[in-house]
């Protein structure tokens, strides 16, 4: 048995005829290349949200409480609701990076790392709601139980609120110190393809001083496993100890105990939901279908399908306890979801979360695009009304008819909610200009077993490598670039050579282009073909001249631009 054997019933996770350098330019090129007209937009838009929800919470905290939508009744509603729908979505990250990394499932490689980042950020927005909604933030430190001069002033260990700091504040230090880990190898690569020297000291500083020895891998491994096996217990006390806040109270609706499960698994639900959406849309701007391909898509949407049924199964216990309790207070609670005042967020939430997921009982919607994005975001609106269903509907009607009331949400409540929702995409894009988006040392490390490119040489019962004989490299090396270019295009070699000016051999003298960096003998033999042979010819390229001949030579595309062929080249020329 071969030491990277895989069933051949096993799908590939990495697509087409790609290679270990392969796999680097494409990871590599989202934070080498310049963003693109999509990116832009998208941008603009989260930042404008964001702008939006910052002056909204400016005015809050300024004015007071009041400009929200509360009352004496529902005096937890929409900042609440939106508190815990944010840190459900952060919980498929530690899911993913933690407990898939001791099953040791490979399909985890290519989604993990930017699952980790939505963690950070979406916990990051969850933070925000409690201090908010303190009234006065910068009195938020109260909730530490440190020394202080008020005497006898100290915190309630008996509260799950207090649970919840705890909680949430290791939650996130656990995950980022997880993700900056995984990082480590990926920094180190961006450090080592950096031309300009300011963004070479800025990675070698995030890299930690990674070398790539086997010492650092085996104390990566074994970090890597301390953590998750620390991590692994909180996904389930995360959001256990989060719906301790609604449990341990007496309210109907709240004081039951299927919440720690049920929460739970509504957490990692929305969690995957939100992986999903940003998946697809990254894999779609940054080129990346290669790496995230639809068998991802597909086991993604299985867990989706799983946690959305033990969801729905929670619905159902629910109205099943109510009903055999006898209690008539709780009984009223669930009829009043059902059929009272806010029925329609609560057949929201039922639709969304209960009916959409067991679409992808079927493969052949499981397995598209554009279905598997659309129930992403269904799942996740389903999953803020079910938030504001236990949270609301079990407030505006108490024991006393006379304190009913209605909640409404002004425009300052939906103002930091979008605003929220603009500050996470506006981290996750700059993340995905800054950070690799994949972690290509792990995708590297399931390239013999699952990339597309060496199942076919196992199934064909090819070697895996193949050196070449002796005494004909040389000779395919110095052969190669003459038959390349006889099959280029005549008409993009002209545009070219349009732009950067013709070589006359009678008046010009040729310049060994070897001095740029980036540029070998057989490179060089290349742009002879082409036509180009000196220093002044090269200085002249722009990013248009790039790209053509990157499609000339169909050789490293990028590499001419990542290592400013152009500024070298006008360096050396001005030096003759």
């Amino acid at each position: 048995m071969a030491s990277h054997y895989e069933a051949p019933i096993r799908k590939p996770l990495v697509l087409g005829d790609k290679g270990y350098h392969d796999v680097t330019v494409d990871i590599a090129a989202p934070v080498e290349g310049k963003a693109n007209k999509q990116w832009w937009i998208v941008f603009t838009i989260a930042l404008v949200a964001f702008l939006w929800g910052l002056g909204c919470i400016i005015y809050t905290i300024s004015t007071g409480i009041g400009v929200w939508g509360l009352n004496r009744t529902v005096n937890w509603a929409w900042d609440i609701t939106n508190f815990v729908w944010w840190v459900g979505i952060g919980h498929a990250g530690t899911l993913i990076s933690a407990v898939l990394l001791l099953f040791r499932q490979k399909w985890r490689m290519a989604i993990n790392r930017s699952a980790e980042a939505m963690t950070i950020f979406s916990v990051v927005q969850a933070g925000l709601f409690p201090i908010i909604h303190m009234g006065r933030p910068w009195l938020g430190y109260w909730v530490l139980p440190i020394p202080n001069q008020f005497g006898s002033l100290w915190v309630n260990f008996n509260s799950p609120l207090l649970w919840d700091v705890f909680a949430i504040s290791t939650y996130l230090s656990v995950s980022l110190v997880f993700w900056w880990t995984g990082l480590l190898p990926d920094f180190a690569m961006i450090r080592d393809r950096a031309v300009k020297p300011f963004q070479k000291k800025i990675y070698s500083l995030l890299s930690f001083g990674w070398t790539g020895r086997a010492k650092d891998w085996q104390r990566f491994e074994e970090v890597s496993l301390v953590l998750a096996g620390l991590a692994t217990p909180l996904v389930l006390s995360v959001h256990t100890i989060v719906s301790f806040d609604f449990a341990t109270s007496v309210i109907p609706g709240w004081h039951t105990t299927i919440f720690p499960p049920y929460f739970v698994a509504g957490a990692i639900f929305s969690g995957f939901a939100m992986v999903q959406t940003l998946l697809i849309i990254m894999r779609k701007v940054c080129n990346l279908e290669a790496y995230i391909t639809v068998q991802h898509i597909e086991l993604m949407n299985i867990v989706i399908m799983i946690t959305g049924s033990i969801v729905g199964c929670a619905y159902i216990t629910e109205l099943f306890i109510a009903w055999y309790s006898g209690v008539e207070y709780e009984q009223y609670a669930f009829l009043n979801r059902a059929t009272g005042p806010y029925w329609w967020a609560y057949w929201s939430m039922m639709t969304c979360n209960v009916f959409s997921p067991q679409f992808m009982w079927f493969k052949k919607l499981r397995t598209s695009i554009m279905f598997s994005f659309f129930i992403s975001i269904v799942v996740n609106i389903g999953m803020w009304f079910e938030r504001f269903v236990i949270i609301v509907t079990s407030l505006h009607r108490d024991y006393l008819p006379s304190s009913w009331t209605m909640f409404s949400p002004t425009f300052v409540d939906i103002g930091i909610f979008i605003g929220t929702i603009g500050f996470f995409f506006v981290l996750f894009l700059l993340y995905s200009r800054t950070f690799p988006v994949i972690a290509q040392a792990e995708v590297k490390s399931i390239l013999k077993s699952s990339g597309e490119r060496y199942k076919k040489l196992r199934d064909a019962g090819k070697p895996l490598y193949e050196m070449p004989a002796k005494g004909k490299s040389k000779k395919v090396a110095k052969e190669a670039p003459v038959e390349e270019t006889k099959e280029v295009d005549e008409k993009q070699v002209s545009t070219l050579l349009d732009a950067l000016g013709t070589f006359d051999a009678d008046k010009d003298t040729p310049d060994d282009l070897k001095k740029v960096k980036g540029i070998g003998p057989q490179m060089e033999q290349t742009l002879n073909q082409i036509g180009i042979f000196t220093f002044a010819q090269v200085s002249k390229m722009t990013q248009k001249e790039y790209d053509l001949l990157d499609s000339i030579t169909g050789s490293f595309p990028g590499r001419a631009q990542r290592d400013d062929w152009a500024g070298q080249a006008k360096k050396l020329n001005d030096k003759k």
